[in-house]
């Protein structure tokens, strides 16, 4: 097990939590489960990534799916 005085900080996302997987992979799950219409927009509440900007870019794909579920438009 690492000291946690010399692992490396945890990427922080807001309103995700983000995991290092064993493989070296990041995951990242959404604190707050979408609703039924964000899920029926194709919102997926868990996503994973080589990189955290592949991350990143994968948590904004599915904001952006349940902001639209929602009838909100981004700007």
């Amino acid at each position: 097990m690492e000291n946690p005085e010399t692992a490396p900080p945890e990427p922080v996302i807001p309103g995700w939590r983000v995991i290092h997987s064993d493989k070296r992979r990041l995951w990242a799950s959404r604190a707050v489960p979408f609703t039924d219409a964000e899920l029926g927009a194709g919102a997926e509440r868990t996503v994973d990534g080589d990189t955290l900007d592949e991350l990143l870019a994968k948590v904004a794909q599915q904001e952006e799916k349940a902001t639209r579920a929602n009838g909100q438009v981004t700007p």
